[in-house]
């Protein structure tokens, strides 16, 4: 049913219970799982510092979050595994390479904002649910 599941992470304890998910679909299906940390150049920075430095650590902080993700698949027998670390708004290059990648099932978590948090903050899951292409599965997280 599914050949490729997208798992787009921030890197946070919170996302764990999407991570596992991911990795169970994966698993269950034979699929290749994909892993996408996405950095957002729409950030702004202070001026003591160029933004190419916090874009730099904030893909590191990516590369690391990748990591744990594939260590945790390899752990569960999953055998594909990608991991990229992308530039953009975060929805758009999420959805952007769900289509470059044909990928079948994306799962993502969801942080539950509610009221004027949720209006003022977005949701860049509920941005992907409206605008995919292809199924998304959208996994509650964890209250802090």
């Amino acid at each position: 049913m599914y050949d490729a599941v997208l798992l787009p992470t921030d890197g946070s304890e919170g996302t764990r219970a999407a991570v596992e998910h991911a990795i169970d679909h994966a698993r269950q299906y034979d699929a290749a799982l994909h892993v996408l940390y996405v950095v957002d150049a729409r950030i702004g920075v202070a001026r003591e510092t160029t933004p190419e430095v916090i874009f730099e650590e904030l893909e590191d902080q990516g590369r690391r979050a990748i990591e744990s993700v594939q260590s945790q698949a390899r752990g569960a027998d999953v055998e594909t595994i990608e991991g990229v670390v992308a530039r953009g708004d975060p929805h758009q290059a999420i959805l952007d390479y769900a289509a470059a990648e044909d990928i079948d099932l994306v799962v993502m978590g969801t942080h539950g904002r509610t009221g004027l948090d949720h209006y003022l903050v977005g949701s860049v899951t509920e941005k992907v649910v409206r605008l995919s292409d292809v199924p998304v599965l959208t996994v509650p997280l964890p209250e802090p």
